[in-house]
């Protein structure tokens, strides 16, 4: 299988780190290139290794897991096939266009007969794991806890519908705590495989992986013109209309279920920027959520945005980076800033549940988790991905108003509000 290789900022691929570091007995530091899932593995096995306590294979005999949502119904979800005809991709060559992958989950009903879904494609996650030299992890990919084409739960309302961006070099996948967490308290969700710049599977079998070519659309506008192109797609779900390109049929109920006029985003790292981007350029996002969004772009975010906005640091903390700030000071509407005490650039998403049972099977001490994932309990940072954006876009999408986003819980002792 070909795999592109990832490139950190100092210009070194996941291989390279990784031998690197194997050869001269140390690990690479993390702060070189605000790594992503797998190179963050490679950074801990490296360690690991160099210092004789992991083992040289993991076993085989598990599978990876997930937490299960909290939320009332179960879930299913369905992926889609988009093709967005107003953006020529000069990639591909002439007569294409920008191609996507996207999820959809929400909630529903009698999904007994209905098979859950892997958190990847069983393919593209053998790209990714081997990718960082992890291709022994590739019969284990986690499954989540959604049904795939099971009808959806119809109440007489329309669902709420948020949109995910994911970060560099990841995956649409990354954040399904947060995700199937929504949708199993009533929301619809939509994740994003921003093309060439992700690990995903299109249903013709092709397998793609992030491309490291100057001129691909992989910068946080292009994520953002993806996430207005996705909420045109939601605007035909809601008008009775199947986008998916290949008409494949869709699960019972899905058409005509979504509430355009409830519509909120959310994204990690450049998907966090490029929520900010889009939300600036398009008013039907009425809420959104940033997860360590560092809000660098070129030329930068610039204009008021009078809708609520939420931001959640953990590295680019607006102390730190002057794009945060400044876009921290451009927020005419409601705000929130939080902090994980403890918490690494990585922590927001399933690293948190995913990278503990890695250890385990690597035989990483304690401080080398930690390296990975921060000091923040493993525990406690999947309860604050369950617990604050279901709190978020419950007040501003559906006008629930709880007090989690008031101030400091004792339920939360880690969080803290950044004035």
């Amino acid at each position: 299988m070909p795999i592109t290789p990832f490139t950190s900022r100092k210009g070194l691929t996941r291989r390279s780190m990784l031998g690197a570091a194997l050869a001269a007995g140390a690990a690479v530091p993390l702060a070189a290139a605000r790594p992503a899932w797998a190179e963050q593995a490679a950074t801990a096995t490296a360690t690991a290794t160099a210092t004789a306590t992991a083992t040289a294979t993991a076993p085989v005999a598990t599978r990876l897991t997930l937490p299960v949502p909290t939320g009332p119904h179960p879930v299913g979800t369905v992926r889609l096939h988009l093709v967005d005809r107003s953006r020529p991709d000069g990639i591909a060559g002439p007569g294409h266009f920008r191609e996507l992958m996207a999820t959809l989950w929400y909630p529903a009903r009698a999904v007994q007969r209905y098979p859950v879904a892997p958190w990847m494609p069983a393919g593209a996650f053998e790209a990714f794991v081997t990718d960082a030299g992890f291709g022994d992890l590739a019969g284990l990919v986690p499954l989540t806890a959604g049904h795939v084409g099971a009808p959806v739960r119809r109440t007489g309302r329309r669902l709420p519908v948020v949109v995910f961006s994911h970060g560099a070099h990841s995956h649409q996948g990354d954040h399904t705590v947060v995700v199937q967490e929504l949708a199993s308290h009533g929301y619809a969700v939509v994740t994003v495989a921003h093309q060439y710049d992700t690990y995903t599977e299109f249903p013709d079998g092709r397998i793609t992986v992030p491309l490291y070519d100057r001129q691909a659309p992989t910068r946080p506008g292009d994520f953002a013109a993806d996430l207005r192109f996705v909420l045109d797609c939601v605007e035909q779900l809601a008008a009775g209309c199947n986008p998916d390109v290949d008409r494949r049929e869709l699960p019972s109920g899905l058409l005509g279920s979504l509430d355009p006029r409830r519509m909120g985003a959310f994204g990690w790292s450049k998907g966090g920027t490029a929520t900010a981007s889009a939300m600036l350029a398009d008013e039907r996002i009425l809420a959104g959520l940033s997860l360590d969004g560092p809000m660098q772009m070129n030329p930068p975010l610039a204009g008021d945005l009078d809708r609520p906005f939420m931001m959640v640091s953990a590295e680019f903390t607006r102390a730190a980076d002057p794009e945060a700030a400044a876009f921290w000071s451009h927020l005419r509407g409601w705000r929130l800033n939080i902090q994980a005490q403890g918490a690494a650039h990585v922590s927001s998403g399933d690293n948190e549940a995913l990278f503990p049972q890695v250890a385990k099977l690597y035989g990483w001490s304690g401080q080398q988790l930690q390296d990975v994932i921060g000091t923040l309990d493993p525990d406690q940072a999947v309860k604050i991905q369950q617990a604050y954006p279901l709190a978020f876009f419950d007040e501003h999408l559906r006008h629930r108003r709880g007090h989690l986003l008031d101030g400091p819980s004792p339920a939360f002792p880690a969080v803290t509000f950044l004035p």
